[in-house]
This record gives structure tokens, C-alpha cells and sequence, in this order.
């Protein structure tokens, strides 16, 4: 990919994606960076040999592809700022709740959006990431961002953006469910009377071995599941339990309760910003 791109927003995402994208063979030449704070700036300069500025404008002159990696609330004054400056860049949001419709009209009525649900995951390069173009943007324009978010993982397309909000219920808000299930099941661990290092190395190396179990597999989840669940078991009662407590049930429920929120989110802050 020759291209120049630029990053609005200097945290830990953007950082994520122009280590991902420099470890693929990306020069880092073709990368820039702009921030309002210049530690963050000085940061980048520092890891990844990039061009950085605090002047968002400037920087942003003569990129082909501008990825707006900012927090939801400063979204608005960035897109202001970018204005006058848009001609046939490749807008790539990266924002949470911020819908494209109201990112084109802060833009001016400008329509190369590309609206993208990332994860935490990517910051260590296995992220998966949900994305929605807009009609203006080109085949090439979608396979330009499908390459950038592919250097810190997965990239899904979607083709309604309502399902972008099915995305951040789902692979959004996904790693803290995770999350969740390790730190219980640890609990039970350090309540059966192991350590705190005995405890996290079986936790986590259970979790992440079913995982990679269930991602080389072929077969479904549910028949890996089966094959633990030896009837009359230990993992037949504790599964048992489960059911009878309806964790499935409440978990997803918890899933769309997420989706919900996403969805009042992306309503509220295009009305209040």
C-alpha cells in the first residue's frame, strides 16, 4: 500500500495500528501523527520515527487517508479543523458511538467515511475490528482500510452501520466479558486454596488454550464442549449448575443490554456535540 496516512489522535490505538502497519512493511515515511498534546506527539516521534505535529490542519496536508483516532467528545472540533482541508481523502473513524452520518455533516456534508468498532485486543496485535463504508467510498478505499486495521488483527465488513452497534456489544465490549469469566473462575481457584500465581497460571493458560483449541478446530463449540462434559463428571455438574442459574441466558442478555446502550450513545452524542 503507498499511501501517506495520517493519525488524529496520538493514544494507544493509533500507536497499535502504526506498530502494526511499520511491523508489516509499512514505511514509516508514509505515516504521520498529529495530537494537541505534544508528549503524545514526542512519543510516536520517539517509538516509530514518524512526522508528528499539534497542528492538525498542517499535518494532515497532502495525506490520502486520515484516521480519526480521538475520543467521541472532541470528535466535532477535530472535524471542523479538517474541513476546509477535505478534497478526496479517505476518512477512517475510529471513534466509538460516532455515527458517520453526523461525522459527514460535521464534515460538512463530505462522504468518504469509513466507520470502524475496534477492540482492546489490537493493542496487542489480535484485535478484531467491525467496519462500515459509506456509498462514497471506492473498492480500493475499502481494501486501503481493511489493510490498516488488519495490521493489529481481524476486520469484519459490515454493510447496515446499525450492526456496528452489534459489533461493540459483541467484540467491543467482548474482552471485559472475557475478562469477567476469567476473574470469577480465578476467585474459585484461589477459594480451593492455590496461590495468586498458581491461581492466574492455570486460569489464563485454560482460557487461552481453549481458545486456540476452539479456533483450530473445525467442529463447533458446542461439540467441544460436549467432549469435556463426560457424563456423570465433574464438568457435567459444574455445567449443570450453569443451567440451572441460566447463565447462557444472562449473558445474553447482558450482550444486548450492550447493544442497547451502544445504540443511546450514538443518538445522544450526535445531538449533544
Amino acid at each position: 500500500m503507498n499511501s501517506k496516512i495520517v493519525f488524529v489522535g496520538a493514544g494507544n490505538m493509533a500507536s497499535a495500528l502504526i506498530g502494526g502497519l511499520i511491523a508489516n512493511g509499512f514505511p514509516a515515511s508514509g505515516l504521520a501523527a498529529a495530537d494537541i498534546v505534544a508528549s503524545q506527539c514526542e512519543r510516536l516521534a520517539r517509538d516509530f520515527g514518524i512526522k508528528v505535529s499539534t497542528q492538525v490542519a498542517v499535518i494532515s496536508a497532502g495525506a490520502d487517508t486520515i484516521v480519526l483516532a480521538v475520543k467521541p467528545q472532541q470528535m466535532r472540533e477535530v472535524a471542523l479543523e479538517l474541513r476546509p482541508i477535505l478534497a478526496q481523502q479517505l476518512v477512517i473513524s475510529i471513534a466509538a458511538g460516532i455515527r458517520s452520518d453526523d461525522l459527514a455533516r460535521w464534515l460538512g456534508g463530505y462522504g468518504k467515511i469509513v466507520r470502524v468498532m475496534p477492540n482492546t485486543p489490537a493493542l496487542v496485535r489480535s484485535g478484531v475490528s467491525g467496519m462500515f463504508a459509506r456509498a462514497e467510498v471506492s473498492a480500493g478505499e475499502r481494501g486501503r482500510s481493511e489493510t490498516i486495521l488488519r495490521a493489529v488483527g481481524d476486520a469484519l465488513w459490515v454493510e447496515r452501520e446499525e450492526l456496528i452497534d452489534a459489533v461493540t456489544a459483541i467484540s467491543g465490549s467482548g474482552p471485559a466479558y472475557v475478562f469477567y469469566f476469567i476473574e470469577a473462575v480465578r476467585r474459585a481457584a484461589l477459594e480451593m486454596g492455590f496461590g495468586p500465581q498458581e491461581a492466574q497460571r492455570l486460569v489464563m493458560g485454560t482460557f487461552a488454550g481453549a481458545v486456540k483449541l476452539a479456533q483450530a478446530s473445525s467442529e463447533d463449540v458446542s461439540v467441544l464442549r460436549e467432549r469435556v462434559t463426560s457424563k456423570g463428571g465433574t464438568t457435567e455438574r459444574a455445567l449443570a449448575t450453569m443451567e440451572a442459574d441460566q447463565v447462557a441466558a444472562h449473558v445474553c442478555k447482558a450482550v444486548h443490554a450492550a447493544l442497547r446502550r451502544s445504540e443511546e450513545l450514538g443518538a445522544e452524542l450526535g445531538k449533544a456535540l
